[in-house]
């Protein structure tokens, strides 16, 4: 079986995390092969040593090993099934590796076009990606783990290989299903504290030092107490999407998750409401009251 880290590793799609990952490969010395939608965001990656490709199958020629981290369901079905899609000149001898969040069942499915699929929930953020600091939930089969695990080292501080196929999907989806919902609880907190005649800064200073914040929401606090949700470290239309993932698995499990439906909710109205591009924090502006201006 060819060893992931035996060629190149081509990183498909080159977001936040995308280009965080293609960074700390070519740190640790591996060649990489890029490919964007937009092909502007490759450019730093090859002048830092990539090589850059038009298309996503020409991005994989060669390869031992693609890292998928494109924004949707929708887009890793034309990136892998698409006219000029990784699997359009047959199957992918490789090590696939999922790293989009997709629901568990699309995951599932390329292991019928390809004979080694991981599925690899990434908790961190750009910084960790660059810096190797990821914590990575894999899941797949043992024998493709096992041949993959040095390459997802280099990659992350934490390895966790959870199970069958999908299982990493799963676990992504639990987690950005808490974070959704802390960051949420956190911005209607503010916004009460803005209404009820408190110090909005001072509020979220407290919550922030207090043992009822997580790390996530001390970091988002920052976010919420200036208003500036540019440069998104996650943006808020994919935060809905998760969320609407999130109570998908749930329904069809037979599952109510009253919280998760709540939020996915305010996050699609987000969305609606032309937020989908900023920071997840933004969330806010779709809690505000409407008589006032607070965030």
């Amino acid at each position: 079986m060819t060893h992931p880290t035996d060629g190149p590793v081509a990183v498909l799609g080159l977001g936040t995390m995308g280009a965080g990952l293609a960074s700390r490969l070519l740190a640790q010395g591996i060649s990489v092969r890029v490919w964007n939608r937009t092909p502007e965001r490759a450019e730093p990656l090859v002048r830092a040593g990539a090589v850059g490709a038009g298309r996503p199958s020409e991005a994989v020629e060669g390869t031992s090993a693609v890292i998928c981290t494109v924004s949707d369901g929708d887009a890793l079905r034309t990136v892998l099934r698409g006219p000029d899609g990784v699997l359009s000149r047959g199957t992918y001898p490789g090590a696939l590796i999922c790293a989009s969040t997709v629901a568990p069942e699309e995951v599932v499915r390329l292991a019928e076009d390809v004979p080694s699929v991981m599925d690899v929930g990434m908790l961190g953020n750009r910084d960790h990606a660059r810096d190797g600091e990821l914590r990575l939930f894999v899941g797949g089969e043992e024998r493709v783990f096992a041949a993959g695990r040095p390459l997802l080292e280099m990659l992350g501080k934490e390895v966790v290989h959870l199970g069958a196929l999908g299982s990493g999907m799963r676990m992504k989806l639990l987690l950005n299903l808490l974070m959704g919902i802390e960051v949420q609880a956190m911005a209607e907190a503010a916004e009460l504290a803005a209404v009820s005649g408190l110090d909005k800064q001072l509020v979220l200073r407290t919550i922030a030092g207090s043992g009822f914040a997580s790390p996530v929401m001390s970091f988002k606090s920052r976010r919420l107490a200036t208003g500036h949700f540019d440069e998104p470290d996650f943006r808020l239309r994919l935060m809905a999407k998760d969320l609407m993932l999130a109570t998908e698995q749930a329904a069809a499990a037979g599952l109510r998750l009253p919280l998760t439906a709540a939020a996915a909710q305010t996050h699609a109205r987000a969305t609606e409401q032309g937020l989908g591009d900023k920071d997840c924090a933004a969330v806010i502006r779709a809690v505000t009251s409407e008589q006032g201006t607070h965030a």
